[in-house]
């Protein structure tokens, strides 16, 4: 994940994964093992970027700096439920 840590960056980073992943699965006839790689490295980024919004939410809630948050690995967070 690039290491842009604003909420503003976060968010659009997301909406550039989204927009990414709905255009590899626009079409299930071409899902070959390329793009079955791409959606499961897009899924962990997503879920390290809405970590990082959790991160950054706990960190204001609790009058830290929420530009201390840190991306951590997508092993880690991706089976978090919210």
């Amino acid at each position: 994940m690039r290491q842009n840590t604003s909420e503003a960056g976060i968010r659009h980073r997301i909406d550039e994964l989204i927009d990414e992943e709905h255009r590899l699965r626009s079409d299930p006839d071409a899902m070959d093992a390329e793009r079955r790689t791409r959606l499961s490295a897009l899924e962990g980024e997503l879920d390290q970027c809405w970590d990082l919004l959790r991160q950054r939410a706990a960190r204001q809630e609790f009058h830290q700096d929420p530009e201390r948050a840190q991306v951590r690995p997508a092993r880690v967070v991706e089976h978090y439920e919210s």
